[in-house]
């Protein structure tokens, strides 16, 4: 089955009716225990689809799955244990994920955003471990179970904050850095996810492979990872605060999640980026959006490629 042909571009707009039935596709949806995540997986699974849950902790991934079955009770779900910030982890999960046969579509969504100071297992910093480093490794490793489901595609989700970003992340990610600066880093980082977006399609284009690579961003959405970037906590009374304000001022989640479900559902060609149709790209129906020069830098795509695959220590496609 290849993505739902029901929306060809059409003036009327894209919206969660033209998903279509995904019975028979299986797609790996990181991050999927909260947020933007959880209701990907909830929608593709009330779609029929394959679910599996891909995250890093095994209590949180049974109450997703417990509280999916709830609200689709014949939902085709599975699970992969995974640590984005660990590059071993990612190894690991990869190898587990042979078990899974054909991948249809690989949504990666899991991120942190704009946390303090903190070097990984491997030793680099940990917003671009966890929002490119890690993704990057799980894509290329999960490539083989993409191209055998006959079409293939990844979805990378971004962020508005690429906008923001000045340069390309290309210096050493194991060098220390000098002042660092949380939310400029995350920008980065998600300049980085576009980066690797239009440099995949490309090289997937080059080596004749049937698999897609397509980005997406969520506009301006409520969900708990940007009041913790504000404030570094998971509750208490700023938190609470903040949280109450997203809430009446910016989409909700589910709505958030609609760039995404179309940048995995609706037959676009490689290389798109899919966001809100409103001012600002802030909210609002999905459609196709532009993204930065800097992010259509073909030099800068090949440069964090090339030292993509360096840290990683894998070559691909």
């Amino acid at each position: 089955m290849t993505p739902s042909a029901g929306w060809s571009g059409r003036s009327s707009g894209w919206s969660r009716d033209d998903i279509g039935d995904q019975t028979g596709r299986t797609f790996v949806v990181t991050g999927s225990t909260s947020g933007l995540g959880r209701e990907v997986a909830l929608e593709l699974a009330r779609n029929g689809a394959r679910v599996v849950l891909a995250a890093r902790n095994p209590d949180k991934l049974d109450d997703t799955e417990a509280a999916l079955r709830r609200a689709v009770p014949d939902a085709d779900l599975d699970r992969l244990l995974v640590d984005l910030a660990d590059l071993g982890s990612v190894r690991r999960a990869a190898d587990d994920a042979d078990r899974l046969g054909p991948v249809d579509v690989l949504v990666s969504n899991a991120g942190v955003m704009a946390t303090p100071y903190r070097r990984t297992v491997d030793g680099l910093e940990l917003q671009m471990a966890t929002n490119h480093f890690g993704p990057f490794l799980l894509a290329g490793l999960l490539l083989p179970r993409l191209v055998a489901s006959g079409g293939g595609r990844v979805v990378t989700v971004s962020s508005n904050g690429h906008r923001l970003a000045r340069s390309a992340p290309l210096g050493d990610p194991q060098a220390a850095p000098g002042r660092y600066q949380r939310w400029p880093v995350y920008c980065q980082t998600k300049l980085a996810n576009l980066l690797f977006t239009y440099e995949l399609d490309r090289r997937l284009r080059e080596a004749g492979l049937r698999v897609t690579a397509v980005a997406a961003h969520p506009g301006y959405s409520a969900t708990h990872l940007l009041s913790w970037g504000q404030t570094l906590r998971s509750s208490g009374g700023l938190t609470s605060i903040l949280d109450a304000a997203m809430r009446a001022t910016a989409q909700s989640a589910e709505a958030g999640a609609q760039p995404i479900l179309m940048a995995a559902t609706a037959a676009l060609p490689g290389g798109s980026y899919v966001g809100p149709r409103g001012p600002g790209e802030w909210r609002g129906a999905p459609h196709v959006v532009t993204s930065t020069r800097l992010s259509r830098d073909r030099d800068a795509q090949r440069s964090l490629w090339e030292l993509s695959e360096k840290t990683v220590d894998l070559t691909w496609p």
